[in-house]
């Protein structure tokens, strides 16, 4: 499931639209693979017919539960930097959605434990001024692309929506002379 543009302001465009790293579905594949192999087993070991319809309900049960769930969890939960601001996006039934203009980000900082080092993930962590304060991002993938195009993203704010030193010392009627001569 895509992002949906319609929530993006005119002049915004989505940089980067991610979702928890591949590592959040290891365990539901595995469940996955575990209740596929017990049917089977239990087709062909099980001479009673009831026996294998309970093994194949629980099995169902247990894929909708910890396979199909976690999935759809995953699928519907967004990180999307836009040039204006960054959005964190959850939930499948409920929708809960976070922005944080980029001019609010005061500071990000990303962490890896070794295996999220060995598989290409971390934390990231995006202080913002408000009631809020920090948003904590689990599973990250490529982290710190994610934290340099951040970075970039802040800086290019910045740099839009300041003056230059110009800009800054002469009074509101010289500045529109001085962008005149320019």
């Amino acid at each position: 499931m895509a992002f949906p543009e319609d929530v993006l302001t005119a002049d915004e465009h989505v940089v980067l639209d991610l979702h928890p790293h591949w590592k959040a579905m290891i365990r539901p594949v595995a469940v996955l693979v575990l209740a596929v192999a017990a049917v089977v087993t239990a087709l062909i070991m099980l001479d009673n017919e009831i026996l294998v319809y309970i093994v194949a309900g629980l099995a169902l049960i247990a894929v909708g539960w910890l396979s199909f769930w976690p999935w759809l969890v995953w699928r519907t939960t967004h990180y999307v930097l836009t040039n204006e601001r960054v959005l964190l996006q959850t939930g499948v039934f409920s929708r809960d959605r976070r922005d944080i203009p980029l001019s609010r980000v005061n500071d990000h900082s990303m962490s890896q434990k070794f295996i999220e080092r060995l598989l290409g993930c971390g934390t990231l962590t995006i202080e913002s001024a408000g009631e809020r304060g920090q948003s904590v991002l689990n599973d990250i993938p490529h982290v710190e692309k994610v934290q340099t195009t951040l970075y970039e993203l802040v800086e290019a704010d910045r740099d839009a929506h300041s003056y230059n030193d110009n800009e800054r010392s002469a009074p509101p009627a010289q500045t529109a002379r001085v962008e005149e001569k320019q």
